[in-house]
């Protein structure tokens, strides 16, 4: 059996495909996580502008304290020159050194390698903690001025502020998750609305009107559309089911006058082998077309429809109308396995899908033989064909898809095996067509129980 009609060689149909799962948020968690990061970003941005301006401020403005302090102790020596060289003010200490002076290359080495300027200075104390002051440096060609600013207070203070800043940014970073949880739901619950009611609306057959529901915003707008949607959709849906059952009605007559007007010529006492042949290969042409139009009628209104088909009947029907037309070709044609298997479903469904997998096969076996297994809950077509190659397995069940051995038959559109496929996924069936052990195909057909 080739896989002309569209072949498939997995269990459902179309062999199993690896698809890349994408994993996208939520509507509403974007809406959380913008306003998250958006109250982080901003507060973020505060904090460190907030401490930048104020450690600008606070080193402005103790540089100007410490040079007008400076000027303040140059003025005083010179207006005294006997006076005591060291001065204390608070949280500041001055002194005034000859160039040469012994205590300065002694005691502040460091001091003197500075040029006119203040400069941030650090040191450890005896017990080995760290302080910090400023220093302010004015040179004379006969006394040197330093102005030395305790700032150990002052980095204690920057660092208790920045762990306030700290604290600000993860209090205004939780209420901004707050606000944007409180403002998502109240985004999103129209929208939640929108698409309960629209859940709601599909399982009647007329659609509930979704406008009336809403205000005239973003969302009503919406819902306008989708009833708009909804309306033609409806009307497509409308016509399509009135296509189908004037075109079976309007089928189905002819057929019956074909029925009819053959039962009656093959009730004549004269009628010969040759035209009782021809007449007989037009009643399963007419039984065969019968059987289609309920099943595509089926499928077009996705109706599932009950009946007690014979499995085995049906088998021994398509297999006898396959024999009448052999003309000569070297196959065989057999069934095997235990009668009994009835599957809910009208005859039709079972006739149209057993009769693609069982026509396939003897339309594309040359020579050999086709042998339909009866099985507890399947049946099974196996050929002695050609088999399956790997682009039929790949695409089985393709409509409109012809294989690589479709040379051998002129007819088919490529659409049985399609029909098959529908049928399978209308009744809760099984096809699965695989390679032989040696040769040629297995095509089984599973009914659910």
């Amino acid at each position: 059996m080739a896989a002309t009609d569209g072949a498939s060689a997995g269990a459902e149909g179309a062999p199993a495909r690896r698809r890349k799962v994408r994993y996208r948020r939520r509507l509403r968690s974007r809406i959380v996580l913008s306003y998250l990061l958006l109250g982080f970003g901003l507060t973020l941005a505060l904090a460190v502008a907030t401490n930048w301006a104020r450690s600008r401020v606070e080193n402005q403005l103790v540089e100007d304290v410490m040079n007008k302090n400076i000027d303040e102790v140059a003025r005083r020596f010179y207006a005294n020159p006997g006076a005591k060289p060291e001065v204390a003010f608070q949280q500041m200490r001055a002194y005034a050194f000859a160039p040469d002076s012994d205590r300065l290359q002694r005691d502040f080495p460091e001091w003197g390698r500075l040029s006119d300027g203040i400069y941030g200075m650090s040191g450890h104390n005896e017990d080995g903690s760290a302080f910090f002051y400023k220093l302010a440096v004015r040179k004379t060609p006969d006394t040197w001025f330093f102005v030395a600013y305790d700032m150990t207070q002052s980095a204690r203070g920057e660092r208790q502020f920045n762990n306030a800043l700290i604290g600000v940014v993860v209090v205004f970073t939780g209420l901004s998750l707050l606000v944007g949880w409180w403002a998502a739901s109240r985004v999103m619950s129209p929208v939640s609305e929108l698409a309960q009611r629209l859940r709601e609306s599909g399982r009647s057959a007329q659609p509930e009107k979704l406008a009336s529901h809403f205000p005239d915003d973003e969302v009503g707008a919406l819902a306008k559309a989708l009833d708009d949607y909804a309306a033609r959709l409806t009307d497509v849906v409308k016509r399509d089911r009135e296509f189908n059952a004037d075109v079976s009605h309007e089928l189905r007559t002819p057929l019956a006058v074909i029925k009819g007007a053959v039962e009656l010529m093959l009730s004549r006492p004269d009628l010969d082998d040759k035209a009782e042949a021809r007449l007989l290969r037009i009643q399963r042409a007419e039984q065969q077309c019968t059987d289609l139009i309920s099943a595509l009628l089926l499928l077009s209104r996705n109706e599932r429809g009950h009946g007690l088909a014979d499995v085995g009947k049906v088998a021994e029907q398509l297999l006898d109308a396959h024999r009448a037309q052999l003309r000569g070709k070297p196959l065989e044609l057999r069934l095997e396995g235990e009668q009994g298997l009835l599957v809910d479903a009208p005859e039709a469904a079972v006739s149209v899908a057993l009769g693609n997998l069982i026509g396939n096969a003897v339309k594309y076996t040359l020579a050999g033989d086709v042998v339909v297994r009866l099985l507890p809950d399947a049946v099974e077509v196996v050929d002695s064909g050609p088999g399956l190659t790997a682009e039929d397995a790949a695409r089985l069940f393709e409509r409109g898809y012809r294989g690589a051995h479709a040379e051998h038959a002129s007819n088919g559109g490529g659409i049985g095996l399609s029909i098959v496929r529908r049928l399978c996924e209308l009744y809760g069936w099984t096809v699965r067509v695989v390679p032989g052990t040696e040769r040629g195909v297995v095509a089984t057909l599973v009914f659910s129980r």
